[in-house]
């Protein structure tokens, strides 16, 4: 089940066990390997919540051929090293001192497993 947007770093719930898991998207030509880094969002919450045995979804999308693959990767395969701060935003920024992250995939490239 879908949970509300911008609900803080997961995407969906199991509504019978209470499986969390986040889902990211990314439009790539190659929707075959994973890339090595993406995007995140808020640092803060996902670093609380890195031990809340959340579920991580990455589904690849190459838009020029509307194709798409979907790989998975445990919570227990997450290690706190795949998740790299950036550096918080300027003082002039409309949203001075948020700080993201990237997902550091390279890290764990053994444990993502395709599922389509």
């Amino acid at each position: 089940m879908r949970l509300p947007p911008n609900f803080k770093c997961a995407d969906v719930i199991c509504d019978f066990c209470g499986y969390l898991a986040q889902v990211k998207t990314v439009n790539t030509p190659q929707i075959e390997s994973a890339p090595k880094t993406i995007l995140g969002a808020a640092w803060r919450p996902q670093k609380e919540r890195m031990d809340a045995a959340i579920y991580l979804f990455l589904v690849l999308v190459n838009p020029h051929k509307t194709s798409h693959s979907i790989f998975y990767l445990s919570a227990d395969l997450q290690q706190p090293e795949m998740f790299r701060p950036r550096t918080p935003l300027s003082s002039t920024a409309r949203r001075a001192g948020w700080q993201g992250f990237c997902y550091e995939l390279d890290r764990v490239l053994g444990g993502l497993v395709r599922i389509r």
